[in-house]
């Protein structure tokens, strides 16, 4: 079980309160067997004007990993939201491979939704279609006096995408420069706290996000 804090919500570059912007807490259950790994995940406003229910599975053999997920936005305030069906749907299915190698300090990311509620592209007949987002992500990172990390990601999209509002084809999206310190007590226990800049050249806007993770 686990519990993160942040004080600005940014994934992926992209910036997922842009009005009423509060920290968000998220309260996660997960379980892993030799490589397979399932997780049940919330993400919730203070302001209670967001709220997200994700899950996923994926499996990781020799620094490749397989994922796939369900990020669910139910609309705030909503009582015409279901869960199953409705005429919300609010679910974005993706399929996600990520490949981390053993002894080099990177990994590569490639994502794609392939359901849901991706449909923001409209075809010749103005006749809205799955966008079929993809995000893609190179990513390093250095260890330094034990308990310190520092990190770079680049991500970017090939084609028009939720991560440029539909509007340009291809686009670097994403710039993330993080430091990370893990905070060990006597105890064995450790938390990790991270400050991290974040630039989206799509809207030209930059952001300072602090992150808190509370393992279980």
């Amino acid at each position: 079980m686990g519990l993160d804090l942040q004080t600005k919500y940014m994934w992926r570059g992209m910036e997922m309160i842009p009005e009423e912007s509060a920290p968000v807490l998220f309260p996660c259950v997960n379980y892993s067997w030799n490589g397979l790994y399932v997780y049940a995940m919330g993400g919730y406003a203070f302001n209670g004007k967001y709220a997200e229910v994700d899950l996923g599975l994926s499996y990781t053999w020799k620094g490749l990993t397989v994922a796939f997920n369900d990020y669910y936005y139910p609309t705030i305030g909503s009582k015409g939201d279901e869960y199953f069906g409705g005429k919300h749907n609010g679910h974005w299915l993706e399929a996600c491979i990520t490949y981390t190698p053993e002894r080099v300090p990177l990994w590569i990311t490639a994502s794609n939704f392939f359901a849901g509620d991706d449909d923001k592209y409209e075809d010749a007949d103005g006749n809205l279609k799955q966008a079929y987002s993809t995000y893609l992500e190179i990513g390093t990172y250095y260890d330094f006096l034990n308990n310190n990390r520092i990190s770079l990601a680049v991500g970017m999209t090939p084609t028009r995408s939720c991560y440029t509002n539909y509007e340009k084809k291809f686009a670097v999206c994403n710039i993330d420069l993080k430091y990370t310190y893990n905070v060990n007590f006597k105890n064995g226990w450790t938390l990790p706290l991270s400050a991290e800049y974040i630039y989206n050249p799509v809207f030209d806007k930059p952001y300072i996000n602090f992150i808190a993770n509370i393992s279980f």
